[in-house]
């Protein structure tokens, strides 16, 4: 058995090093690029959505390189990414592919059958093995997200320009090439250090930005055009409303003992959508409230061209805009998206946060004298 799996951010990373730990051959898909969303575009549904395009190409990549069996995480609710692992098999079948998909489900608190469902790929039953391989590959992927937050974070304060992408390019060129989680654990503790030394300067023209919407789009900087590097050299301190260890905690845990970490995020969204609407449609109208709350300068929803879910969450934002008076930028990302025309929105949005902040900060002042 070779296993492989979609490309969503740095996830591949922690994956691949708990494949490792339990002795599995793994293929891990190369990076996303134009040619793996060519592939996809060309045998996907040409009104599907942007993500799936994308991970039909990983797998075809992956397959041409050996790759016999497929790892997906499930779904549920009015959102196509649940009938992606169905339509993809067809698809592949159609192709003349003979490949095994293995669907992870959400326990939804029957732990036993997802163990029932990850046992299928692996050669060991030792429960007690399987969790601690989960429990290093999750502690790989939530410093990761950490390292990345604070990258988005930091950035647009560095004295030393190209700095912080220095220590962080290094840091993944290095994962890539290691084995296992001892390995990948031991380069990023080297980073962490590195980051600690990094020189920062203060600067009261940083604005803040938080970035709402879907999750794959959010978190695969492929299919964003690299939106928080590109706000970072604009002067923009970013965050992102979704992480992948996030989305792990809370689905794969919390929700799995009856809890939730999103009550907060339910709770301010409530006055607007009170309903589960697929996706990520309700956490992207709770997130903007809390954004706005937290006094953030702007905010930008990105989504993929047809999601349903987000298409909700886009009719609620102009209200959340006029009622918490915070500008939001909606991005609509599909294979035809140009960067060119992309910039140009980002830095005219950016200018208009700028003097927006700035004619307040002017009025505040008179006001004051």
């Amino acid at each position: 058995m070779k296993i492989t799996f979609p490309h969503m951010g740095n996830t591949y990373l922690p994956v691949k090093a708990m494949f490792d730990d339990l002795g599995v051959d793994v293929i891990t898909p190369p990076i996303n690029s134009k040619k793996t969303l060519e592939i996809g575009t060309k045998y996907a549904p040409e009104q599907i959505c942007l993500p799936m395009k994308i991970n039909l190409g990983n797998y075809i990549q992956s397959i041409e390189k050996g790759a016999d069996t497929i790892v997906v995480t499930g779904s549920c609710g009015p959102c196509r990414y649940g009938y992606f692992m169905e339509v993809e098999r067809e698809i592949l079948k159609d192709l003349g592919y003979e490949v095994e998909i293995i669907s992870l489900e959400a326990p939804d608190g029957d732990i036993k059958e997802f163990y029932n469902r990850v046992s299928q790929m692996l050669e060991t039953k030792n429960i007690f093995k399987i969790v601690k391989t989960f429990k290093n590959a999750f502690g790989i992927l939530k410093k990761i997200d950490e390292i990345e937050e604070k990258v988005l974070k930091y950035r647009p304060y560095e004295k030393n320009k190209g700095e912080i992408d220095k220590i962080y390019n290094h840091l993944i060129d290095q994962l890539r090439k290691s084995t296992g989680s001892k390995e990948m654990l031991q380069y990023i503790k080297e980073a962490e250090k590195n980051f600690m030394n990094v020189a920062l300067e203060k600067r009261q023209d940083v604005l803040k930005v938080g970035i709402i919407g879907e999750i794959y789009t959010i978190i695969e900087d492929f299919s964003n055009i690299d939106i928080g590097k590109k706000l970072n050299n604009l002067g923009v301190e970013v965050h992102k409303s979704h992480s992948t260890s996030g989305w792990v905690l809370e689905h794969l845990f919390y929700e799995s003992i009856g809890r939730s970490r999103e009550k907060d995020i339910r709770k301010a969204a409530a006055p607007y959508v009170k309903t589960m609407v697929g996706g990520h449609g309700r956490e992207t109208v709770g997130n903007a409230i809390l954004y706005a709350k937290e006094g953030y300068d702007g905010l930008i929803h990105i989504m993929p061209f047809t999601c349903m879910p987000e298409i909700v969450a886009m009719s609620i934002l102009p209200k959340i805009q006029n009622d918490y008076h915070i500008p939001i930028l909606t991005l609509i990302i599909d294979e035809m998206t140009g960067e060119a025309g992309y910039i140009t929105r980002l830095e005219a949005y950016i200018d208009l946060l700028r003097n927006r902040r700035d004619k307040f900060q002017n009025e505040k002042m008179l006001s004051w004298s």
